[in-house]
C-alpha cells in the first residue's frame, strides 16, 4: 500500500490554498456559461472563443484538483507550538553570512516561500542544509551562483 506524503505548512500557507481554492470553483460557473455562449455561434472547429473558454476550463479543474491534494496533504504546523535548539520546519533562523552579515529565513513549506520575503522552502538548498543544525553550527550550501558558508547565530519559534 502506498503512504501519502504529507505536506507541512504553515495556517497562514493552508488559509491561502484555501482561499485560491474557492476563488476557482467560483469561477467554473462563469466558464461553463462563456463555453455554451461561445457553442452557440456555431462551427467549433473554427470557433478560437470556445477553444480558449475549454482550455480555461481545463486548467481551473487541473488548478482545483492541486490544491486539494494539497490540502488533503497539509499538516499544519504551528512555530509557536515548537521549541529547542535544532533548526526544524517554522523555525526563524538568523544566519551569520562569510562578512558576518546577518541574515534571516524562516523554514516553511513549498506553497509559501518567498526567498525576498525571508521565506524558504524546507526543500530548497538552504532549506535542506539548515534542517538539523543547531546554534553556531557552519553551514555550507552550493547554489547556482556558488558555494556559501553559514553560521547558525540564532534559532526562534515565532
Amino acid at each position: 500500500m502506498a503512504t501519502v506524503e504529507k505536506m507541512p505548512m504553515l495556517q497562514e500557507g493552508h488559509d491561502r490554498l484555501n482561499a485560491d481554492l474557492k476563488r476557482l470553483k467560483a469561477e467554473r460557473p462563469t466558464i461553463v456559461d462563456a463555453i455554451e455562449e461561445a457553442r452557440a455561434h456555431g462551427d467549433l472547429s473554427e470557433n478560437a472563443e470556445y477553444h480558449a473558454a475549454k482550455e480555461r476550463q481545463g486548467q481551473i479543474e487541473a488548478s482545483i484538483s492541486d490544491i486539494e491534494d494539497k490540502l488533503a496533504r497539509a499538516q499544519v504546523i504551528d512555530p509557536k507550538d515548537l521549541s529547542g535548539d535544532k533548526v526544524v520546519f517554522g523555525a526563524t533562523v538568523t544566519l551569520l553570512d562569510e562578512d558576518d552579515k546577518p541574515i534571516t529565513y524562516q523554514i516553511v513549506g513549498q506553497t509559501e516561500a518567498d526567498a525576498k520575503g525571508g521565506r524558504i522552502s524546507y526543500n530548497s538548498p538552504l532549506g535542506r542544509a539548515l534542517i538539523g543544525r543547531k546554534l553556531e553550527d557552519e553551514v555550507e550550501v552550493t547554489v547556482p551562483s556558488g558555494d556559501r558558508y553559514y553560521v547558525v547565530s540564532k534559532i526562534e519559534f515565532i
